[in-house]
């Protein structure tokens, strides 16, 4: 395998009473690749996002960043060393400009030190970074419009740009083609394709079609377990996968 591992797990498992939504999950996320987490509702891929971003803690096991141990780091620290990840809704600033989404996360990671009586919104190393997350996720061309009259897919591409100002090298995606059209869906896929060179990016998504077009590797989850880890052929043709997940004779379904 080429790339960096930024992220890697070793026996993660999450315990909530008896139930063991997650139960030793190890996984290697590399720069350059797009990692896809599939699996049935309740196979426990969002509980493992929540693990990797801070936002749950393990019961055992641990969350490595370039081999050192975060597992105790708070999700605003992780953030910080490079984890950045989205949420199955939605989340922005609707009454704010795209541009002023997008600088509150810039600015959260430039501090002003003796500038704190300077105007933000001008400060140029903010607008530097604003701009290139704009350019890199096409919406340059609405910057001052408010996020609340964005279409959905541009809600999400925002997302992602405000994400991206906060320079992260690990993208933690959970379902970003959800509720998505198909052309809206095809354009976040090509914005995934021009991000992966330089990220790690974990995508959990329903759209199979979607997933196996840009995958470099695929893990597959049934009852809070990995069952396969392996690229998109070899999880197509694992009868594993198939009985548990896929359906009969290879054919991939839309869930």
């Amino acid at each position: 395998m080429t790339g960096e591992v930024l992220l890697s797990t070793v026996g993660l498992s999450r315990r909530f009473g008896g139930l063991r939504a997650n139960d030793n999950i190890s996984l290697e996320l590399r720069r350059g690749q797009v990692h896809a987490l599939l699996g049935p509702n309740g196979a426990g891929k969002s509980t493992l996002i929540n693990l990797l971003s801070g936002d749950i803690p393990v019961s055992s096991g641990k969350v490595l960043y370039r081999g050192e141990d975060i597992t105790a780091l708070a999700p605003h620290e992780r953030s910080r060393i490079g984890i950045g990840r989205s949420y199955q809704k939605t989340n922005i600033f609707p009454g704010f400009t795209v541009q002023e989404n997008c600088r509150l996360a810039a600015q959260s990671r430039e501090p002003r030190g003796t500038r704190i009586f300077s105007d933000a919104a001008a400060y140029r190393p903010y607008l530097v970074v604003v701009e290139e997350a704009l350019d890199r996720t096409g919406l340059s061309d609405v910057a001052h419009r408010r996020a609340s009259e964005l279409s959905h897919g541009q809600q999400r591409q925002l997302e992602l740009a405000i994400m991206l100002c906060t320079s992260p090298k690990v993208l933690l995606l959970d379902e970003p083609l959800a509720g998505m059209g198909h052309e809206e869906s095809l354009r976040m896929i090509e914005l995934l394709r021009g991000l992966v060179a330089s990220h790690a990016i974990l995508l959990v998504e329903h759209d199979m079609d979607a997933v196996f077009s840009i995958a470099d590797v695929v893990t597959v989850m049934v009852n809070g377990v990995v069952l396969q880890t392996g690229t998109p052929q070899q999880i197509r043709a694992s009868s594993e996968v198939q009985n548990a997940y896929l359906g009969s004779e290879g054919e991939v379904s839309h869930v």
